[in-house]
């Protein structure tokens, strides 16, 4: 039986193959998919039935991919620029000429600045350990050349450490135990739009009795199908936390046995906690006070409870400290006792692999750049090498990032399967395969499973994986360090080979015949029920007066009488991926912002009306659409659009700040002031 055929083992009609794979994209469900082949032609792709968290479902923008792959607009093979950068304009070329010019580039930029005037842009577009961010592809190749360093902090990293100086580790629940939850709490999370699989287990919860809350500055897709939905002002998340364990000490519902073995710093946080009363987490949040005193009750007489809590709540100045806090809930609560209790964020702290980025190849210590400082950090940049990633389309401050990369002694190198609005500015264009072209292992950020993609096609094109393109640039280049060559069966090997117990009994030859593999931890799951993986083996609560630390758009208009812009995951496209697929921009149509009646009043706007969202960094151009889907003194507009394909050729990301988060300098999307202009009629 291989992955080829299946779990099962059927192999489908005579010269019909089906190949189990996985989804590569930024997305914690990353599902298994079952491809159908005919006469080397992949043909049909579904959601595998057999795995137990995708269940056979796959999303709306998913759906798609196989169609993706054989776009019209796919590039397929190297490309060099013909006009002038930001064009667009190419022509094709061989993969030896293209290697030759960057060999020589390269070497050139080396000798002269150092390796450090190197950037390798690395982004989410793949979470695979081989081709993709997560394994850091490429590293070693650009460890031997003695380029900088690059953190990949654009997406979660606020989050991760606020929850890893509470726990130990970002790692929390697994997901499916929401089933056994009776209090859940959706935390800044659009459930259905990013991540509909864990709605199965919140349905199973709610079959069994369980009470669904929705805090979101929007009245989502996800809060319309909750019970409560509480429309909590941007920012103010540690606020509402706060104010919350207030109404659980007023109960006396904390578990004092569990506070006592458990964690450290509880008598410092207690004081804290009583700092917050109902009626002032009411004032900062923006929720009634009655709604705050209810969930707060509720959360105190409700065992398990557990939070969904995703990336959108810590992209702004206090987002680690927002994680932090209320990662401190079940501490206070005790529900980490409980299957089903808890905090689920991410379960990439579970994933112990063997990730190991060959520092010991670097000659000396090198510079480390920020992906959210990329306007910033560019100046001194010789070579800006892209892959996996779109900045111009998905980076804060992207008008300063465009007049950056126009600079003509900057030699930019892009990695890419379509021609996004990141390409138009490079010298070379280097084509990559797609994810039924190669193979990769995952894991998945929401759920617990390893999976393993085979390739089902050959690559379109002269379209080559990431690590094959490293492998023959290192060739190409003279190279002699062996562990630029090894093979991705090779890299899968050294990746299973860490020795910790979540990988007993998983093999590479496992994983590659049955596709998917749940990692060896209990079922149920409950992580701390017995402590932390932190020094003491306690939970560490915060600091008094380190629990709440607001977001810029809080602290400068704490009435909420000016206008926060919130840029949500689309429905239809997943960060810029899909931006160019011409039925998922049909779907999506013009952009819109949404703006609270009020706040439409106060401005003599309708909806309908094309107007400028704008503020010092630039704008963007959306038409109104009145709804009290946000609250006053809110504006959303989802992400995801390629720049070229909007009105006026900028996307929210134009009005987004390059500013830091709290912790580990995390990008600041929701945390951003502007104002709307009507856009003169031309």
């Amino acid at each position: 039986m291989s992955a080829k055929s299946g779990k099962s083992g059927a192999s489908g009609k005579s010269g019909e193959l089906r190949v189990l794979g996985a989804c590569p994209l930024d997305c914690p469900d990353t599902c298994s998919w079952v491809v159908t082949v005919e006469d080397g032609q992949a043909v049909r792709m579904r959601g595998n039935p057999d795995q137990p968290y995708t269940r056979g479902a796959l999303c709306v923008k998913v759906n798609r991919y196989l169609e993706h792959t054989r776009a019209d607009d796919r590039i397929l093979y190297p490309l060099r620029r013909t006009g002038p950068k930001g064009s667009g304009r190419f022509e094709r070329i061989t993969w030896d000429e293209a290697l030759d010019e960057i060999a020589t580039r390269l070497r050139a930029i080396v000798d002269e600045h150092g390796g450090e005037a190197i950037w390798p842009y690395l982004g989410t577009g793949s979470l695979g350990y081989l081709q993709g961010c997560e394994g850091v592809a490429g590293r070693r190749f650009w460890n031997v050349l003695g380029a900088g360093k690059h953190s990949l902090n654009i997406c979660s990293v606020a989050g991760s450490l606020g929850l890893a100086r509470t726990q130990g580790t970002a790692g929390g629940m697994d997901p499916e135990n929401f089933a056994q939850a009776r209090l859940i709490i959706l935390w800044g999370t659009n459930t259905l739009t990013s991540g509909h699989h864990l709605w199965k287990f919140i349905q199973d919860g709610r079959a069994a009795g369980a009470y669904v809350v929705a805090i979101d500055p929007i009245r989502t897709r996800t809060a319309d199908q909750a019970d409560e939905h509480l429309a909590i002002r941007p920012g103010t998340d540690a606020a509402l936390a706060l104010g919350l364990l207030n109404v659980v000490l007023a109960e006396n519902a904390q578990d004092e046995e569990y506070l006592a073995q458990h964690t450290e710093g509880w008598a410092e946080f207690r004081a804290e906690i009583e700092e917050w009363p109902v009626e002032r987490a009411a004032e900062v949040t923006g929720i009634p006070a009655e709604a705050v005193h209810s969930l707060g009750m509720r959360l105190a007489r409700t065992r398990p409870t557990a939070i969904r809590a995703t990336m959108g709540i810590q992209r702004h100045e206090g987002g680690g400290t927002a994680m932090r806090t209320i990662a401190a809930i079940p501490g206070v609560t005790g529900d980490w006792r409980h299957p089903g209790g808890g905090v689920a964020y991410s379960t990439t702290g579970h994933v112990r692999l063997n990730i190991d980025r060959r520092f010991d190849l670097l000659a000396g210590p090198v510079r480390t750049r920020f992906m959210t400082r990329l306007a910033a950090d560019l100046d001194d940049v010789k070579c800006l090498w892209v892959y996996l990633a779109n900045p111009v389309g998905s980076t804060s401050d992207s008008n300063r990032i465009r007049r950056k990369l126009l600079r003509e002694d900057l030699f930019t190198v892009v990695m890419e399967q379509f021609p996004t609005d990141t390409v138009d500015y490079a010298d070379v264009v280097l084509p990559a395969t797609m994810q039924t072209e190669h193979m990769d292992l995952h894991a998945g950020y929401g759920h617990m499973y390893l999976m393993w993609n085979e390739p089902a096609v050959a690559p379109a094109g002269e379209a080559l994986s990431t690590t094959e393109t490293f492998r023959r640039l290192a060739a190409h280049m003279g190279m002699t360090e062996p562990s630029l060559y090894d093979s991705d069966l090779e890299l899968a090997a050294e990746l299973l080979s860490s020795g910790h117990p979540s990988l007993d009994g998983i093999t590479l030859d496992r994983l590659r015949k049955e596709g998917w593999v749940r990692m060896s931890y209990p079922t149920p799951f409950a992580p701390f029920a017995e402590g932390f993986p932190t020094p003491s083996g306690r939970l560490r609560f915060p600091r008094r007066g380190k629990a709440y630390v607001p977001s810029l758009s809080a602290r400068a208009d704490p009435a909420g009488d000016k206008l926060t812009l919130i840029t949500p995951a689309s429905h239809t496209f997943l960060n810029t991926t899909f931006g160019n697929n011409p039925e998922l921009l049909r779907r999506a149509k013009d952009p819109v912002v949404l703006v609270n009646p009020a706040d439409a009043h106060a401005r003599g706007l309708s909806t309908g009306q094309r107007v400028r969202v704008v503020n010092h960094n630039g704008y963007f151009l959306a038409d109104v659409e009145v709804s009290d889907r946000v609250a006053k003194g809110v504006v959303a507009s989802p992400k995801g659009r390629w720049p070229k394909h909007t009105i006026g050729g900028s996307n929210p990301n134009a009005v987004v700040d390059e500013r830091d988060a709290d912790m580990g300098r995390g990008a600041v999307y929701h945390d951003n002031l502007v104002e709307l202009e009507l856009e003169p009629l031309v």
